[in-house]
Formats: C-alpha cells, sequence, structure tokens
C-alpha cells in the first residue's frame, strides 16, 4: 500500500522526480485518472445575490443548484465568447474586420445565463453587440468569424457583419439603437396569436433606454398581457456617457412603471440563469410581459473607434476584471466545490483557443461573395426577381 501510494505521488508530481515507467506506471495513471473523475461532485449548490423587484410579490430564488455538467459547458461556452471577442480585435486591428464593430467580452454572463434558462423554441432579438448572443442561439464561431470578415461562409453569407447576425429564433442584431424592442414585442404578439407556449426576449442597453419607442412598447405590451421579457442589459455607459449622466433615474428595471421589474447581478452566470427562469415562468403563466435590468460590464469601449478609457479609469476597468469577472467568479466556485480541477480547465481553455485559431483560419481563407449575389436573400422563399443597381441601367437577379 506503501509502495503504491509513493507512486502516486510520484505520478502527480510529474517531471521534477523520475517518471514512473512500465505497467506499475500505466495502473497508477489509470487509477489517478479514474479518481480524477469519480471524485468530482456531481452538484453543489450555491448562494446569490438577492435580486431587487418592482411590483412582485415574489422573487427569484437566492440559491442556485449548479451541476457539474452545467457547470463545464458554462465555462466552456463563457470562454469561448471571450475568446472569440479578442480574435475580433485583434483580426479588426489587422483590418481584416471593417466597419462597425461591438465587442461584448465582460458581459458573457448575460447571454449564457439568459440562454440556460430559456427553450430553443423561444425567441430573441438584441442590439448591436451581438456577437454572444448569435453564439449561444446555435451559430458557430466560423460562420461568426466569417460574417465579420465579409465571407461567403459567414451566417449571413458575408453581407450582415458585426450587426447584423441571425440564426433560427433569432432576429438579430440590429443598428438602429432601441428599434428592436418593438419588433421583439411583436415576436411575442405572434407567440400569443399562434397560441404557443413561448416567449420572446427582447434586449437592449442602457443607453437606448431613454427611446421613447420601447415606451410606447411597455404601454402595448402591458395592455395586450405580451409573453415579452425586456432586458435593460446595464454596462453603466452608453457610447461614453455614464448612466448618471443620462438618466434621471438609473432603475431601469422599474422604467416600465406598471410592469413589473427585477434587478439582476449580470455578472454572475447564475444570478442571470434563476432571474430568466422566473421571468420566463411570469410570462408563460399569462401574467404579461415582465422587465429586468442585468447590472454588468463591457472591458472594450462601446467600439472599436472607442478606446474606452476617456470616460473612465484603467484602474476601474481592471477593479472589474480583478473582483466581478464572470468567468473567474464560475471557476472559482467551480474548484472550491470540488466540480472541476484546475487541469480540466485547463484542458478546455486549450481546446477553445484551438477552435478560435481554426475558426479565424477559415474566417480569413474563405471567399468573398461576388458581386452578382449582392441582390440575392433580400426575400425567403420567393421566385427570382430583379434588383435595380446605382442606376436604372444596372440590374441585379435576386434569389432566395
Amino acid at each position: 500500500m506503501q509502495k503504491m501510494l509513493s507512486l502516486i505521488s510520484r505520478v502527480l508530481q510529474g517531471s521534477a522526480h523520475k517518471p514512473v515507467t512500465g505497467a506499475a506506471g500505466e495502473a497508477v495513471r489509470v487509477m489517478v485518472a479514474s479518481r480524477n473523475y469519480a471524485d468530482f461532485a456531481s452538484e453543489a449548490t450555491f448562494d446569490i445575490k438577492k435580486c431587487d423587484v418592482h411590483r412582485l410579490e415574489e422573487s427569484p430564488p437566492t440559491t442556485a443548484v449548479l451541476t457539474r455538467e452545467q457547470g463545464l459547458q458554462y465555462y466552456r461556452t463563457m470562454q469561448t465568447i471571450r475568446r472569440m471577442e479578442l480574435k475580433s480585435d485583434q483580426l479588426y486591428k489587422q483590418k481584416i474586420i471593417r466597419g462597425f464593430c461591438h465587442l461584448y467580452d465582460g458581459q458573457e454572463a448575460c447571454c449564457v445565463g439568459l440562454e440556460a434558462a430559456i427553450n430553443p423554441t423561444d425567441h430573441l432579438i438584441t442590439a448591436y453587440r451581438a456577437h454572444g448572443y448569435t453564439y449561444t442561439r446555435g451559430v458557430s464561431v466560423k460562420e461568426i468569424l466569417a460574417e465579420l470578415t465579409g465571407r461567403k461562409g459567414g451566417c449571413a453569407k458575408g453581407k450582415g457583419g458585426s450587426m447584423h447576425m441571425y440564426a433560427k429564433n433569432f432576429y438579430g442584431g440590429n443598428g438602429i439603437v432601441g428599434a428592436q424592442v418593438p419588433l421583439g414585442a411583436g415576436v411575442a404578439l405572434a407567440c400569443k396569436y399562434f397560441g404557443k407556449d413561448e416567449i420572446c426576449v427582447s434586449l437592449y442597453g442602457d443607453g437606448a433606454a431613454n427611446q421613447g419607442q420601447i415606451f410606447e412598447t411597455y404601454n402595448m405590451a402591458a395592455l395586450w398581457k405580451l409573453p415579452c421579457i425586456f432586458i435593460c442589459e446595464n454596462n453603466r455607459y452608453g457610447m461614453g456617457t455614464s448612466v448618471e449622466r443620462a438618466a434621471a433615474s438609473t432603475d431601469y428595471y422599474k422604467r416600465g412603471e406598471f410592469i413589473p421589474g427585477l434587478r439582476v447581478d449580470g455578472m454572475d452566470v447564475l444570478c442571470v440563469r434563476e432571474a430568466t427562469k422566473f421571468a420566463a415562468d411570469h410570462c408563460r403563466s399569462g401574467k404579461g410581459p415582465i422587465l429586468m435590468e442585468l447590472q454588468t460590464y463591457r472591458y472594450h469601449g462601446h467600439s472599436m473607434s472607442d478606446p474606452g478609457i476617456s470616460y473612465r479609469t484603467r484602474e476601474e476597468i481592471q477593479e472589474v476584471r480583478s473582483k466581478s469577472d464572470p468567468i473567474t467568479l464560475l471557476k472559482d466556485r467551480m474548484l472550491n466545490n470540488n466540480l472541476s480541477s484546475v487541469e480540466e480547465l485547463k484542458e478546455i481553455d486549450v481546446e477553445v483557443r484551438k477552435e478560435i485559431e481554426e475558426a479565424a483560419q477559415f474566417a480569413t481563407t474563405d471567399p468573398e461573395p461576388p458581386l452578382e449575389e449582392l441582390g440575392h436573400h433580400i426575400y425567403h422563399n420567393e421566385a427570382p426577381f430583379d434588383v435595380r443597381g446605382p442606376n436604372p441601367w444596372i440590374k441585379y437577379k435576386s434569389i432566395s
């Protein structure tokens, strides 16, 4: 027994000692590997921050159960989005990605926690900071990066770019500030009209929260009891203006007035998940819309033309990174509660980096769409028709 323990110790300590070889070494490695996986906890329960509520008698739970499988999935997804956005930053600075580009790093807990709480058949529409939601709604990294570089293999055939990505039950990516919110209410109206047990999640930022069309939409949604979750992703700054300078009231979850609201820690994937489950149940039960404010933070500037440090300090950004980073928070929870190991999470990191590099390679080598396809895909499932070009003598054929 003592000899076996000594062998195991040498394997765990690695190359600092003479390597264990032969049948004994193989037996120990198998034993250690099986022990690594068998000894992990299957789940753990965590305390999460209490949500502030408006016009609600109940609130989301203050504890959340996380299984090992869920934790690994959330970690991989958030790391993929983080690495994808950092790669997008690199490609933009190399002038391979051009035009508008709004990155999502820092806010990963919002899209991952939200997707974990709704069904694939539910609907989602957001603003132009859309890469994370495009991924969680089922589009591959390869298709997202190819769309950013304007290639045929992109999820919108290279014609949409950063702000206009789509997938099944995902309606973008919208460039006009706040305009996606009434569209989301329209999707929720369709869900109710056709009697489907589906909801629509309509997202916008704190910068769009003062738009008049949002308040008009609140009114209609409440009047018709639409199954719509309105979500304000409050990352503290609308472009370069802090919320305190832009809004007389920064309690965005109360802005619906006659619509119930929740204020949620948007840096905690479990808090977002539980609050969204609560909100989805509210909508599905026929009680009408609900409003959520996710308090989050973006690490990059508003867009790639914004360095992000003229209206906030580097120290502020670093403090959020060190104290509230959503990936670090999940990682620490998993390690401290025996849901995973440092080695296993490092293995995921390596796999994610490899996936991102392969996707970037595709996105920089895939061909651009030819000019004759400029008019394609205007409508879905329509007979071909002519599209006028920049003058009456130039025409393009549109094919669905």
